[in-house]
């Protein structure tokens, strides 16, 4: 690793804004991010080595702060996600059920045997993709607000989960590092719960301002960085250190200011390096040595989309639940954990990223058909109060 390396790798980030500037297309900007790292790894180019220690320590860092940004975005404390909540688990829950068949033919008919793991795949959502994208299209409306826990309960489920399917030889050791990163975050939120209402965060924040010290910034990557350390002694993904915590930040009520400076540190360097590296790890020739893997990613997407539009028969309309089948933190999780335990196998890995990007794919084009539609009624109300 070097400055010329950071140069390139910031360069090639830009892809990610640019694909994603016509706002008619609704692309997100990662997919730019991760076609750059394709472009300039293994699969092309061969410029970058996702395999460098230092390279992969900071795609780390990146990862954790984006599953911090992703579970901060969650609105815990908005109306609207409590008024939609019984239905919502509901959803999350049957999606859930009805995933498990597929993903059996899927491990079965491929000879992976991972079952378990296809069926989280398929089960999840991405909120740090979703939210996003309700926003910049001012989507809202009752079956809006019903959707929001569908794809907070989905997204956290499936975050605690994965550490326990991918690998079901140490499954009782992740689940006790699951339980452990949990318990910590749970006191965390009682802790700062109670600084809160005694106004010590206030005045925090009135002296970071006065003094420039950035104090909500420094001691969020102390707490990050230490339930990170937790999580990988633990041998729990980074992934629920960071999402936990932002859950935890997004109860309490994050303030403006951090929320900046997160954006800053993270959608601005360390974001758009992880997915650069991710797409540098995957070596997409694979799947041209392994074409059947091909055709299980395509299956991944496909049947991740059915399982969350068969949510029509609940009155959720088609194109919402299309878009609660949006993934993207849990198949990265799952590429990078699998790659790194060598418990996938030869294109398998290239394949669940694969699946991730037709559920993206699935998920732009039914948003382009539904368009901006603004709140209405009770549903626009508690959509403001939310807000």
């Amino acid at each position: 690793m070097s400055f010329t390396v950071l140069a390139v790798l910031s360069l090639a980030a830009l892809l990610g804004p640019l694909l994603a500037l016509p706002k008619k297309w609704h692309l997100p900007v990662v997919l730019g991010e991760l076609a750059a790292g394709v472009l300039l790894g293994p699969t092309v180019i061969g410029y970058l080595d996702a395999g460098d220690r230092t390279f992969t320590f900071l795609a780390d860092i990146g990862f954790a702060l984006i599953m911090f940004v992703a579970g901060a975005r969650v609105p815990v404390r908005g109306t609207q996600l409590r008024a939609g909540l019984t239905i919502g688990v509901v959803r999350a829950a049957a999606v859930g059920l009805l995933a498990v068949a597929p993903a059996y033919a899927l491990a079965r008919g491929f000879g992976t045997g991972h079952t378990a793991l296809y069926t989280v795949l398929m089960a999840s959502s991405s909120a740090a993709l979703i939210l996003p994208i309700v926003d910049s299209l001012s989507l809202g409306g009752r079956h809006i607000v019903e959707m929001l826990p569908q794809v907070a309960v989905a997204d956290t489920a499936c975050i605690i989960a994965l550490p326990l399917v991918i690998d079901p030889r140490h499954a009782a050791r992740a689940a006790l590092g699951a339980l452990a990163v949990t318990v910590c975050a749970a006191v965390l939120f009682l802790v700062l719960r109670r600084l809160e209402r005694d106004g010590y965060r206030r005045r925090l924040h009135r002296l970071s301002e006065e003094r420039r010290f950035a104090l909500e910034l420094r001691i969020s990557l102390i707490v990050l960085f230490a339930l990170a350390a937790l999580a990988v002694r633990t041998h729990v993904s980074i992934m629920l250190a960071g999402f936990s915590f932002g859950l935890v930040v997004s109860a309490i009520g994050e303030p403006r200011r951090l929320a900046k400076q997160l954006f800053a540190f993270t959608e601005g360097f360390l974001g758009p390096l992880f997915f650069v590296w991710l797409g540098a790890s995957l070596d997409l020739r694979a799947l041209g040595h392994h074409p059947a893997f091909a055709g299980l990613g395509a299956a991944l997407g496909a049947g991740a989309v059915a399982v969350h539009a068969a949510m029509r028969i609940t009155g959720q309309p088609f194109a919402v639940g299309v878009l609660t089948s949006a993934q993207l933190g849990v198949p990265v999780a799952a590429a990078a954990l699998g790659t790194q335990l060598h418990l996938l196998e030869p294109g398998e890995a290239a394949a669940l990223m694969f699946g991730a990007l037709v559920t993206v794919a699935a998920t732009t084009l039914a948003t382009s058909l539904t368009g901006p539609r603004q709140p209405d009624d009770a549903s626009a109300a508690s959509a403001r109060a939310g807000s």
